[in-house]
């Protein structure tokens, strides 16, 4: 036992949590309940040791015992996790890891998600030593097939929900290098798919080109998208790399978790 002042004494805790973690590993290793005697051959720990502190567990319900001497994951668990779920918003998971990014190319990092035919930008960081003038503001949309971010979302789409919007829009252009065709936007969706990144190359303005990655849920779902906006002939392709990199950190803060071999 240790003091930590006058009159209070704490006991060591820490290796009874190290045991918990342990078993609750072991059980969310597998479906189905699994009984006593493998969970301690598992962990290492004696079958008394286990079976005190899964009953501990069972009684504050982050265990169940489906039957005498076989255990699982409880649901007080599955309460906790959509408890800290609700509270994930996705700007408030992006605005540091953006401003990271930001800091490293000196220009604007976007957030945008998807409503209906359009992106929303629902944030940004921005300095005015970018040198590029920000046109849309926050809560600006655009249409999807002439963004970067767009793209990423109508990409994630199947076929005929693609051809869907191309007739429902009409794939109306902005500039010049607008793509208005069907078999072309379905040739960039091919890559963006391919590459797990998606371009805009002037397409919604002209002299502003931009690089976009995914943001992905714990359900792996497609929930945003980060984007880097530059002057046409300053967009650096070394940006992708640091440009994938943070938006991955910001879906691994929302609870994705890349399949194994994905």
């Amino acid at each position: 036992m240790r003091k930590t002042e006058p009159g209070v004494v704490v006991t060591p805790t820490i290796q009874v949590i190290e045991r918990m973690f342990a078993l609750i590993d072991v059980l969310a290793s597998r479906e189905e309940a699994i009984s006593l005697k493998e969970i301690s051959e598992k962990t290492g720990l004696h079958p008394s040791t286990t079976h005190r502190i899964l009953n501990d567990l069972a009684t504050g319900r982050f265990v169940d015992r489906p039957e005498a001497g076989n255990y699982r994951l409880g649901m007080r668990l599955l309460e906790l996790g959509n408890l800290v779920k609700s509270r994930l918003n996705v700007r408030d998971a992006a605005l540091g890891p953006m401003r990271e990014l930001h800091n490293l190319t000196q220009q604007p990092v976007n957030l945008s998600m998807r409503q209906g035919d359009e992106i929303v930008y629902v944030e940004r960081a921005y300095s005015e030593r970018s040198g590029m003038q920000v046109v849309r503001a926050i809560g600006g949309r655009a249409p999807l097939h002439l963004t970067s971010v767009g793209k990423l979302f109508l990409a994630a789409d199947e076929p005929q929900r693609v051809r869907a919007y191309a007739t429902r829009t009409g794939l109306a252009g902005h500039t010049r290098n607008s793509i208005t065709q069907l078999p072309e936007l379905e040739r960039e969706l091919s890559r963006a798919r391919q590459y797990g990144i998606a371009r805009d190359n002037e397409e919604l303005e002209l002299g502003v080109r931009c690089m976009a990655a995914g943001i992905y849920d714990d359900q792996g779902r497609l929930v945003a998208g980060l984007s880097i906006s530059a002057p046409a002939d300053r967009l650096d392709d070394s940006w992708m790399s640091k440009l994938q990199a943070t938006a991955n950190e910001i879906s691994l803060a929302l609870g994705y978790r890349r399949a194994p071999g994905a």
